[in-house]
């Protein structure tokens, strides 16, 4: 604190700037300012430095010699008033504030109004390099930022893009080159910038990013099988059928005698749970299937060691389940098996159909399905395609409606039933997937339209420690069992069922349910970035197809646009104006906005 009494004309500091004290009150002082304003201002609020008299604020720096100062002191303090009569031979305003303005920029001296540091020669030469580095680097900021600008930029920018590209990822909230171009810090902002830059092509797909999903499989070691008794089946034809370049087929059917066998991948026997593979693919929640490749939800070592049909004889939990006449589970047996895996695509096994087995199978898909829509299924039959991404071209396959399909379908559903009534029957907690019934009534659906309007009023399908009703497959029990490679729900139905089968206590409800917190979300996150990829995906497939040309169908009329889907790519667009529903337009691309994740098209009369 200086000793410098509070009078008129005094020298004093007000925020940093120098002032002189031109009428002192009972409770607050009057100071004039350099630009010859006065203020009314608090005690507190100023710093004498200079006893005065001072008459004008405005000081001219005196003759003298602060280096020469700065040398003789070098690494030593002394007063402000000792520092300033060695710089300039005389103790005045001038001369202490033209200290204090050195001080301030504390490159020879720092302190305060009561001391002074002169810095030494190796802090002054350490000071100089840093502003010189500091300057450099504004430097370089400012040629990126005029270069940024034109739409140019060098490898010495990499270093600034990072801003642009973690905020793009969705990897943080800010950019400093969107808030020095004065334009609002968004991901899509930043994506929009890398592409016009080229640091970006249409190759860069930032969605699965954006969602906060893992990008990699993980990498972990996993224990060997268990030595434990298997019942051998590898007498049964165990048939794998999966879409073609399937890379991790984890069940397979078999037919004997009347009963249906359903082989699962075995993932339980290796995956413990709390395992450090289990914690890894709870928080995975499931595989993430994008057009460019698949992340796995376990580490690739699982799927060469656990998916049916890529070794001579695959380890698995084998499902016989009888059915009733009326299509109803009879009996289901659970039991951890050895069987020998044919693979197949759904395209070759269609070719089948006609064989006995295969025909068998198809019987007991029909009659169940029938079953299903009796008790009020909803069919929601809309176009469907697969999305590949390879060597930078995208390619779009509709997927046609295959017999195969249906009959690999209704198998799982038949276990996913078989398997709920079991663990009801038996008190094992599993979490049944339930689904409530539509918002609304469903009026009869007949064309396209129709579909479209139901899948709009149906409500998401949900897991359950309690046992209800899944309205869309017109089930009144089931469980996800099926796919425990690729969704770790189904992977803790069959751990549960594991523990059961060895004796052991399975987890209770209160555990289970924590596990189907866990994963929900993060699988919500999931399913988010695959369709947001798969949009993007159909976005580049657009732009590399400029000239596209195509048939629409109107299904929705809102306000003055239709809404038309276009089955080859199964996705909707708007046009302009009112049509029929159910019409078919001719359609033109006009243009496509990948950070938007837009396409517009033209309708050709």
């Amino acid at each position: 604190m200086s000793n410098i009494p509070l009078k008129r004309d005094t020298f004093i500091l007000y925020k940093g700037k120098p002032a002189r004290i031109a009428e002192v009150g009972d409770k607050k002082i009057k100071i004039a300012v350099v630009d010859g304003r006065t203020k009314s201002v608090r005690p507190k609020d100023v710093t004498p430095l200079h006893p005065g008299p001072l008459k004008t604020v405005n000081l001219d720096p005196p003759k003298g010699d602060p280096l020469l100062a700065w040398e003789l002191m070098a690494g030593e303090s002394c007063s402000l008033q000792e520092m300033a009569e060695l710089a300039y031979d005389v103790y005045t305003p001038a001369s202490i504030w033209a200290i204090w303005q050195m001080m301030e920029d504390g490159l020879y001296f720092s302190g305060n109004e009561n001391r002074v540091t002169a810095h030494t020669a190796v802090q002054v030469s350490q000071i100089s390099q840093e502003r010189a580095a500091k300057a450099a680097e504004e430097g370089a900021w400012q040629g990126y930022l005029s270069r940024i600008k034109k739409g140019e930029v060098t490898t010495e920018d990499k270093k600034f893009l990072q801003d642009l590209t973690s905020l793009a990822y969705g990897q943080t909230k800010k950019s400093r080159t969107l808030h020095a171009l004065k334009q609002n810090e968004t991901a899509e902002n930043s994506h929009k910038l890398l592409l016009s830059i080229g640091e970006w092509d249409e190759m860069v797909n930032p969605h699965p990013y954006r969602a906060g999903v893992a990008v990699n499989s993980p990498r972990l070691s996993l224990p060997a099988l268990p030595d434990e008794d298997r019942h051998d089946l590898t007498h049964l034809t165990a048939y794998a059928i999966d879409d073609a370049g399937s890379s991790d087929p984890d069940d397979a059917l078999s037919w004997e005698d009347g009963r249906l066998w359903v082989h699962i991948a075995d993932a339980a026997a290796l995956i413990m749970p709390d395992s450090e593979a289990d914690i890894e693919a709870r928080g995975r929640g499931a595989n993430l299937y994008l057009p460019e490749g698949t992340v796995n939800m376990l580490p690739a070592e699982a799927t060469e060691r656990l998916a049916l049909g890529l070794t001579e004889k695959s380890s698995a939990l084998s499902f016989r389940i009888t059915l009733n006449a009326a299509s109803g589970i009879e009996s289901v047996e659970i039991m951890p098996s050895w069987i020998q895996v044919t693979r197949l695509s759904y395209a070759e096994a269609e070719g089948r159909l006609d064989e006995p087995i295969f025909r068998e199978l198809y019987a007991v898909a029909q009659a169940y399905e029938r079953r299903r829509n009796e008790a009020g299924a909803i069919q929601i039959e809309l176009p469907e395609v697969r999305v590949r991404v390879h060597d930078g071209i995208v390619d779009i396959r509709p997927l046609p409606h295959l017999r195969s399909r249906d009959l690999v379908r209704e198998a799982m559903l038949i276990t996913g039933e078989a398997v709920a009534r079991f663990a009801l029957e038996h008190e094992i907690a599993v979490p049944f997937t339930t689904q409530p019934p539509p918002m609304e009534e469903l009026a009869e659906a007949k064309t396209t339209a129709d579909y479209f309007g139901r899948r709009r009023k149906m409500q998401p399908s949900r897991p359950s420690s309690q046992p209800s009703g899944h309205a869309g497959l017109g089930m009144g029990l089931y469980t996800q069992a099926t796919s425990p490679l690729r969704r770790y729900l189904d992977m803790v139905v069959h751990q549960q069922l594991r523990t059961w089968l060895l004796g052991g206590e399975p987890m209770d409800e209160h555990a289970l349910m924590e596990r189907v917190g866990a994963s929900g979300l993060v699988t919500q996150d999931v399913r988010y970035a695959e369709r947001q990829s798969n949009q993007h995906w159909k976005l580049v497939y657009l732009q590399q197809n400029r000239e596209w040309t195509g048939e629409g169908v109107v299904v929705e009329q809102r306000g003055k646009n239709s809404i038309v889907l276009i089955p080859s790519l199964a996705m909707d667009t708007r046009v302009r104006g009112k049509r029929p529903l159910n019409s078919t337009l001719s359609l033109k691309l006009k243009y496509v906005n990948l950070v938007k994740l837009e396409s517009s098209f033209k309708v050709v009369e």
